[in-house]
């Protein structure tokens, strides 16, 4: 490259250089130069000058002056959330064939909402991915309805779904067989799940039987003390729970039967029975066989 070019690139570089300190310094006093939001303006913190006006603004076109008012004022739409296919982004066209009024539509709006209702449906499940995963995060907040679990519960399961579906895990198994599949979705995805503790389940059979809160609370030291013995290792936590209720019971004087604590748990007699004798012989120090 020649002297010459290589002077004139110089010069082009010390005049953006220029430029550009010129555009940070105030043209009166060399100041810094500020940018104030509110009035969209340029200015310089020492003198004042007004360098810059007409800036655009990028805030809201309202305005607010304390925080009840800015929630108020706010708008923003619905937050995103893993238990709908679309993440709760696409638009949904009410089935009721009425107005904003609540007025009835006429026979030919009618029908142009049935098609505007079978395009849009069609175009928020384009495969066979997506239509899969709708239906499947439908009977997912159906089950969690049935047993009364929270939202959280809900999105954890819908996020844990829809990761078995990227890596490919659910081909040959139907929607409602996944849920039966707990150990395969649990190995393959690497999740580390902690084993139940025999305690959460105690204050739902101790309320389903109607015991007292003091047979409540030795069914807890019961299992506390099977946790320091090591007796728990290995354990179904329900027979666990549902066999310290049942000796809770007994050494309260309330009365239960093996049968009844078996029918709220949901699981044998003969568990609650072995159960029964371990969590005893540990309360006595005595180390099971």
């Amino acid at each position: 490259m020649s002297d010459s070019r290589l002077s004139t690139r110089r010069d082009e570089q010390d005049e953006r250089t220029t430029d550009a300190t010129e555009a940070e310094v105030c043209p009166e006093c060399s100041g810094q130069l500020v940018v104030d939001d509110e009035r969209g303006e340029t200015v310089c913190e020492d003198c004042g000058l007004v360098v810059e006006t007409d800036e655009i603004d990028r805030g809201p076109e309202w305005r607010a002056f304390d925080a009840a008012e800015k929630d108020e004022k706010s708008r923003v739409g619905a937050p995103t959330t893993n238990m709908m296919h679309d993440k709760g982004l696409s638009t949904n066209i009410d089935w009721r064939d009425q107005d904003a009024y609540g007025n009835s539509l006429s026979s030919n709006q009618r029908q142009k909402m049935q098609r505007l209702r079978k395009w849009n449906e069609r175009f928020r499940t384009r495969d066979s991915k997506e239509r899969n995963l709708k239906q499947a995060l439908g009977e997912i907040d159906r089950m969690a309805s049935a047993l009364g679990l929270p939202e959280n519960v809900r999105e954890t399961a819908s996020v844990i779904y829809r990761r078995a579906l990227d890596e490919n895990l659910l081909p040959g198994r139907s929607i409602e067989g996944v849920a039966r599949t707990y150990r395969y979705v649990i190995r393959e995805l690497g999740l580390e799940v902690k084993p139940a503790d025999p305690e959460s389940y105690v204050p739902r059979f101790a309320s389903s039987l109607e015991m007292s809160d003091e047979a409540e609370h030795r069914a807890r030291d019961l299992l506390q003390n099977a946790k320091e013995q090591g007796v728990h290792s290995g354990k179904s936590p329900v027979g666990l729970a549902a066999a310290a209720v049942y000796a809770a019971a007994l050494l309260t004087n309330e009365k239960t039967t093996q049968a009844a604590v078996s029918e709220v748990a949901d699981i044998s007699e003969v568990t609650i029975r072995n159960r029964y004798h371990e969590l005893l012989e540990a309360e006595q120090g005595i180390a099971p066989a």
